[in-house]
């Protein structure tokens, strides 16, 4: 026999979620030509700026050497058509060449100007191919398998460029869960009852429990609530980030998700092992003033740290049966002996 524990709780809603990389990059040539290496190990860790691919430069380097060619044939005629410009200008002054030479001259040099910085433009394009021939990773995480191997050609058109690997990121990770819309209006009841922060407007804490832990392992804070409820379901896509320092964690993973579901509130609490089920209804044995038996009907509420809340049916000063409930009789006799005090330790928090 034992009296139920009055203790602070909060309630938990739980929901079944998958794990989403933050960012996910589909890596692809830039530039055609054949791998001429392949840089990293499949399946590894890579950091932003490491190198992935070499595609042959060389067809580039040569783009760029006639396009630096070309950057200096426009200097040396812009060049000449200055100068030619200063003489006219100077000619001018003395009447020895007409107004319509020096407008002439001044045309030259303002198309030797432009074809100049069109050849400026195409050698930096050139460069930039260069450039491209050393595929770099665009962001830190783990890469997937190489899809290219060396010596194959690959397309750089930006309509049909070969894809050369994938990289998800790993730390932190998203997961994503469906909220059913009764607890989307439960949780919205209690933000303007001022009991509960709106996870849109606050980082509210979630427990992550992974496919074959007995209890959460990760604990992460709400980032998004979508805007509408899907009409075909009848849920809000919601999403919680969680830190994966260790990487254990991979994308495409199911978990538990447990998100915060009320404000603190006094319960009183049973062990489980306190509660009999008696046809649709759960019981719990109570001893009265006189020792005799009474069910009495309760109703639960969720798991908190082995033990089983109370929701109605108990007072904080009834007596209640722990142990031996199979011989307990309703209307009986019985000499209640204290329990041993249950540390409450042993089960899942939910």
């Amino acid at each position: 026999m034992a009296a139920p524990t009055k203790r602070i709780v909060t309630d938990w809603d739980e929901f079944t979620g998958r794990f989403e990389a933050v960012e996910e990059v589909q890596v692809r040539a830039r530039v055609g030509g054949f791998v001429t290496s392949v840089e990293f190990r499949d399946g590894a860790m890579v950091k932003t700026g490491d190198l992935l691919y070499v595609i042959d430069p060389r067809p580039f380097e040569a783009v760029a050497k006639q396009a630096e060619g070309q950057l200096a044939d426009a200097r040396a005629k812009a060049e000449l058509a200055r100068r030619e410009l200063d003489r006219s200008l100077t000619l001018n002054q003395s009447q020895a060449v007409s107004d319509s030479i020096v407008d002439q001259r001044r045309q030259a040099l303002q198309a030797a100007h432009a074809a100049q910085t069109q050849a400026e433009g195409a050698l930096n394009a050139a460069q930039l191919n260069i450039e491209f021939t050393h595929v770099q990773a665009p962001i830190t995480g783990r890469v997937s398998r190489h899809l290219v191997s060396v010596g194959n050609l690959v397309q750089g058109d930006n309509g049909a460029s070969t894809l050369l690997t994938t990289i998800v990121s790993m730390d932190p990770i998203y997961i994503y869960f469906d909220m059913d819309e009764a607890t989307y209006l439960k949780n919205n009841r209690l933000y303007f009852e001022g009991k509960r922060p709106s996870s849109r407007d606050t980082p509210n804490p979630v427990q992550v429990t992974l496919a074959g832990e007995a209890k959460p392992s990760h604990d992460g804070k709400m980032d998004f609530l979508d805007n509408r409820l899907d009409a075909s379901t009848g849920t809000l896509r919601s999403r919680a980030v969680i830190p994966n320092h260790d990487l254990s964690i991979l994308p495409g993973q199911f978990a538990r998700v447990r998100l915060i579901g009320s404000a603190p509130y006094e319960a009183l609490l049973l062990p489980d092992t306190a509660v009999a089920t008696d046809q649709s209804r759960k019981i719990v044995f109570v001893v009265k003033d006189d020792d005799t038996v009474e069910a009495r009907p309760v109703v639960l509420g969720p798991l908190d740290e082995g033990l089983r809340v109370i929701r109605e049916g108990l007072r904080a000063e009834d007596r209640v049966i722990v142990e031996g409930l199979q011989r307990a009789r309703v209307g009986a006799k019985v000499s209640p002996h204290p329990a041993a005090q249950s540390s409450g330790k042993t089960g899942d928090k939910t």
